[in-house]
């Protein structure tokens, strides 16, 4: 009995020890996942305060409404208007959403809706590829096969550097964007409706287009969203086949510069760090964020107003 006893103790003491390792071990792992957490809310606090820091320092020395008005921008002549940026940077995004919201919408229909289990567990990886292609490949092929094909077709008038095949390639480029996230939406609308549908007599287009897409809104908006915003922060395209040019009211077939490439430009050249037109990469860079920031809130609304619960 006293062996049997001291043995039964024996495997307490050893389990509690067990126990509070393994605790102590949560609690390393709870306090990692919760500094890695704060690591990311604080440098983004950080990038968003010397943004602005750097921002009002530019302000100083050119007005915000000139800035904000302005329909001309030259740096080097003191003229620092930023609706020739916005502009074609909108262009280019325009182009690109036109492209890749019919794709992306139609693959991601097919892929949840028409094609086999087994053919799409190997398509969707397939179509995820292009996100990984690297954009100054893009860029290049814009620039030397989609606007000598261009001009010598369609556009006999275009320019090397032109918002229509940057817009293009962005949109091939942001096409994985859309298709995935939207194929994660439509595929998460519960069966029963698909099943209810058909019981009633629909068609197998009717159900997609008539129950399923309406059920999956949210999420399709949110995945257009989600691709407007990558298009908008697309740099190395718009570099290298937009142009540099800032054009406001220009034509596709012209040549114009979006944000991000002005932003490319300067950091790229030999600007002094301290003179107005270094400065002013900074109001543009804040320009681009409260864009993007504008579209997330957006979605982030739209998703909370029209999401469906199953």
């Amino acid at each position: 009995m006293a062996i049997r006893a001291e043995g039964t103790r024996s495997g307490t003491d050893a389990w509690k020890r067990n126990s509070r390792a393994r605790e102590a071990r949560e609690r390393v792992i709870k306090v990692f996942l919760t500094a890695c957490a704060y690591l990311s809310i604080f440098t983004t606090f950080g990038i968003v305060i010397v943004l602005f820091e750097e921002t009002l320092r530019f302000f100083l020395e050119v007005s915000v409404v000139e800035f904000l008005t302005s329909t001309r921008w030259a740096p080097t002549q003191g003229d620092f208007g930023v609706l020739p940026l916005v502009y074609g940077t909108l262009v280019a995004t325009i182009i690109a959403i036109a492209v890749a919201l019919p794709i992306g919408l139609l693959t991601a229909i097919y892929l949840s809706e028409y094609a086999p289990s087994g053919l799409r567990q190997w398509l969707k990886p397939a179509l995820e590829i292009l996100a990984g292609v690297p954009t100054v490949v893009y860029g290049y092929f814009a620039l030397t096969f989609i606007t000598p094909l261009f001009r010598d077709s369609v556009f006999p008038g275009i320019e090397s550097f032109n918002a229509i095949s940057a817009g293009l390639i962005m949109g091939v480029m942001i096409i994985p964007t859309v298709a995935s996230v939207s194929e994660d939406a439509i595929f998460a609308v519960p069966r029963s409706l698909r099943e209810g549908a058909y019981a009633l007599g629909a068609t197998k287009r009717e159900t997609a287009t008539k129950v399923v897409l309406p059920a999956a809104l949210s999420g399709i908006v949110a995945a257009v969203i989600l691709g407007i915003s990558r298009a908008i922060g697309e740099t190395m395209i718009v570099t290298i086949a937009m142009g540099a040019q800032a054009n406001w009211f220009g034509s596709p077939l012209e040549g114009m510069q979006a944000m991000t490439a002005y932003i490319v430009q300067v950091v790229g050249g030999e600007t002094p760090r301290e003179s107005v037109t270094y400065k002013s990469i900074f109001a543009v860079g804040s320009a681009l964020f409260l864009m993007t920031l504008v579209l997330n809130l957006v979605s982030y609304w739209f998703v909370r107003r029209y999401r469906e619960t199953y």
